[in-house]
This record gives C-alpha cells, structure tokens and sequence, in this order.
C-alpha cells in the first residue's frame, strides 16, 4: 500500500456509471454529488448513513456544484447552466449554454471569487473545437476564456494561479486564477499519462486521475513549477476525477468509467473511496 493511503480502497454502493465525474463533496450535509453523464444521473452518497440515491435529469450534465444556499446545487447542462433545488426538484435556469453545435460540457468548478468555470468537448472527442467558460451571477453569458481546446479537465486554485490539463493534448497548464489568458500560460506535459479530474491536497499536492491508466498521479505544485512525485495504482481502469471529503476532508472519493471498454470488469463504473495520510479543502460554492 503507498504510504499515502491509509486503508485498502473500497467500492461504494452498487452502481456502476458509463461515465462518472465531477465528485463534490457538501461538507454541510456531509454527502458526495457526482454524475453520471450519458445517463443523465445525479447521484448522491451519505457515507456516514451510507445511503445512496439516484434522480434522473431531463438534460445532459456533467456538474452539479455548491451554492451559497444550502440543498440548491449549479447545474452545468448541455442546455445551459441552471439552479436545481434539490428538495423540491425544481430546476430554474440562469443562461443557455454557449458551446459550438456538436459539444457538450466537461470538466467545472467554482473558483475561489464564486464564479463557475466549465469547458466544453467536441462530442465525438476528435476536434479541438472546445472551450473554456467563466460565468458569475449577473452575467448574460458565460464568457469564453480559450478556444481551441481538445477535452478540457482538471480544475484546481493554488498559489494565485488557476491549474488545468487537456487530456486529447496530455497537457497541464497554469494561469492567471480570475481568467484563463491563453497567451499567457505555463504548459507541462503529463508525458505518458492522459489526465482527466484533479483535486488538491491541503499542501498543494495535485490529484490527477489519469483515464486508461489506471492510477492516480501526484505533483507537487510549487512556486509555479510541477512537480511529478510518483502514481497510486487503483483497481479500475478508467478513474476520471477525485475530491476529498469526510468531516475531517481526509476521505479521497474516485469516480470512474465503463464506457469504451471491450470488456470491463465488474468494479468499472464504480465509486472508489479510500482514507489517505493527508486533507483536501472545502470546495467553493457559487456567489447567488
């Protein structure tokens, strides 16, 4: 076992995703939100009840994140970006959404200012015909930051920079942490791996899950440089995002795909989740 994990991983629940991604842990309800995106599922896990439930949306999504209001999550919708009340069921939405014919969403976060961050995907993940898109309450649309973007992951702020990768280029970039200025970024390369989700640790450890890989890989993110410390090997096949949670944010949950495997294995599709040797931080919830 790496000395970075403190328990064997576990399976969570039964149900296996075509696509599962964007994990998102509610520190106030202690509960992980994550998707599963050609299914058009929300799903959602207590651990300490460990209860597990399910909804079926009208639309494509590949988020749902934190608000200021507690049970109201932000939609990221291939029709646009919406406020869903959980309890009620009620979804309202804030603008439409801005992608070229033939995307849909990908990766999304809120960054530290309360604004959503999201990019979009060529659907057939051949072109680089995505984005990248910022949006903050009171906006008429999301505002494009970079075009020309093949699948665009990993969203995470440290160190006044804002740092995220495009898997289709095995690339990790790094930038201005208000708005993504594409003549002014730092590139590294992930050599052989191909990133896909990222979450960071407390001292700026980042997380990548790296799709087809198998393995989550750490770098260290010091004073603007990357650092590759070494690869934790998982028991699926295509591990697509992670984020900590747990009352004290050292519980590391995993999503993963089955999607475009020949044969997959039970366990691929499934939610992984596993104590580690450090904490992540509370995530942050969109300005209403």
């Amino acid at each position: 076992m790496s000395a970075f994990l403190r328990s064997a991983v576990a399976v969570v629940s039964d149900y296996r995703a075509t696509l599962g991604e964007t994990p998102v842990w509610c520190q106030r309800t202690q509960s992980l939100l994550w998707v599963d995106i050609p299914n058009q599922r929300l799903l959602r896990y207590w651990p300490q009840k460990q209860t597990f439930q399910q909804r079926e949306l009208p639309f494509l999504t590949s988020a749902a994140l934190l608000t200021e209001k507690q049970g109201t999550f932000l939609l990221v919708t291939q029709n646009g970006l919406a406020l869903y009340d959980y309890p009620a069921e009620n979804i309202t939405f804030l603008c439409e959404y801005p992608g070229v014919k033939g995307t849909r969403p990908n990766e999304a976060a809120i960054a530290p200012d309360g604004s959503v961050w999201f990019g979009t995907m060529d659907l057939q993940e051949d072109e680089t015909i995505g984005g990248w898109y910022r949006y903050e309450t009171g906006d008429d649309a999301p505002a494009l930051m970079m075009d020309n973007v093949g699948t665009p992951n990993t969203l995470a702020w440290f160190e006044g920079k804002v740092w995220f990768a495009d898997s289709m280029k095995k690339r990790f970039y790094s930038g201005n942490a208000r708005k993504i200025n594409p003549l002014k970024l730092s590139c590294f390369s992930s050599g052989d791996k191909t990133p896909d989700g990222s979450t960071l640790t407390e001292d700026g450890i980042l997380l990548t899950a790296c799709w087809g890989n198998g393995c989550l890989l750490r770098q260290q993110i010091n004073q603007g440089e990357l650092i590759t410390l070494d690869t934790v090997k998982l028991p699926v096949t295509q591990p697509s995002c992670c984020t900590f949670g747990g009352e004290d944010m050292s519980q590391l949950f995993i999503t993963s795909a089955r999607t475009g495997l020949e044969n997959p294995q039970e366990i691929e599709g499934a939610l992984l989740q596993v104590q580690t040797a450090t904490r992540g931080k509370e995530q942050s919830r969109f300005k209403l």
